[in-house]
Formats: structure tokens, C-alpha cells, sequence
């Protein structure tokens, strides 16, 4: 009996390491693009989004995984295969990882793209741009322009691919085999 005090603390700690190991997995900055910046992996909210609900200027990039289209910055835009052409499925945790790009899409000067832009409420209830009906995001795990470290990634419940021009995975990206998974998902896109 005089030892049951114990009891409450220890529920309590093991609950939060339950409940802190159950979140979505850190970012990690190990595929394609350049090293990253020191401490520029969670920097700033303007680093995932556009500061304003307006425009997002989109661009093209050349990266290690193909040509990839990019935010103002050269960030690499990337689409979660979960989401609808009306529906962000990137909610709570997913959105510390996971930056919407917020307000409407247009393409940057003498940038074609055969594919429209749109926009739809995101989860967060902001203006969430998106391309080829794909709401768009930029992830904290890369830390500089350029980089793809988002692509074919399992995460938050499904993959994520990096936006090419045409719409469709890029050249370089591959599912990750079930074992290197690192949440749920098999939703086989």
C-alpha cells in the first residue's frame, strides 16, 4: 500500500513517452541538393510559406531528382499523394514538417507550365495554393534552396512527392520499400 504513490508518476512519464514517440517522425536532410545551413532547418515560417495570403511566385529548378518547381526562394514544392484537389489531409503534427504554401499560385516571369494553378482552404483554414489539383507544401528539412529531401518520403500517414512541371513524380523518386518506412500509409503511389 505505502508504495502506490509511485504508480501516478510513472503512468504520467509513460504516458508522455507514448504519446511523444506516436508524432511524426523528425525531418531528415539525407537525399539530393546541397548540405544544409547550420540551424536553418525550422527558421523561419516565411522559409515554408509566403508571408502573405496573396501570391506565391513559382519557379523551376534543376535538382539531383529532375527539374522540381520551387517557391520564390527556390524551395522545393511538394504534393502529399493522400490529399484531394479539394482537401489538405496535412493536419496538426504534419504541419511543424509540412509548410503549406499559402494564398494563390502564379507562375514567375517567362516560366511556362502546362499544368493550372488553383487554391483550396487548407487544413489550417488559410488560402493553400495548389498545382495540377495538388495542394502544395515545402518541408523544414530542407534547409537550403534546391534541395529535395522531402521526396519519397513516408511520412504523416503517406508519401510525399516533389511537384515537377507536368505534374507527375519526379524522374528520380521512388517509393521507399515498406521496411524503411517510418509511419503508416501503403497507399501504393
Amino acid at each position: 500500500m505505502r508504495n502506490r504513490w509511485w504508480a501516478v508518476p510513472l503512468l504520467l512519464a509513460s504516458s508522455i513517452v507514448a504519446l511523444a514517440a506516436c508524432g511524426t517522425s523528425s525531418p531528415s536532410t539525407s537525399s539530393g541538393g546541397t548540405s544544409p545551413a547550420a540551424g536553418g532547418a525550422a527558421s523561419s515560417p516565411a522559409t515554408g510559406s509566403n508571408a502573405s495570403a496573396g501570391s506565391a511566385t513559382i519557379k523551376e529548378r534543376s535538382t539531383s531528382i529532375g527539374t522540381v518547381l520551387t517557391n520564390a526562394q527556390g524551395m522545393t514544392l511538394y504534393w502529399f499523394a493522400i490529399d484531394t484537389p479539394t482537401k489538405s489531409n496535412c493536419t496538426g503534427t504534419c504541419l511543424q514538417y509540412w509548410k503549406p504554401v499559402s494564398g494563390t499560385a502564379k507562375a514567375a516571369s517567362g516560366v511556362t507550365l502546362s499544368e493550372a494553378f488553383g487554391s483550396i482552404k487548407g487544413s489550417n483554414g488559410a488560402t493553400q495554393a495548389t498545382y495540377d489539383g495538388h495542394p502544395l507544401y515545402t518541408y523544414v528539412g530542407d534547409s537550403g534552396p534546391g534541395m529535395t529531401s522531402g521526396n519519397a518520403k513516408n511520412l504523416s500517414g503517406g508519401l510525399w512527392w516533389a511537384m515537377t512541371p507536368t505534374g507527375t513524380k519526379p524522374a528520380g523518386g521512388s517509393a521507399p520499400s515498406p521496411t524503411s518506412s517510418s509511419s503508416g500509409g501503403g497507399y501504393g503511389y
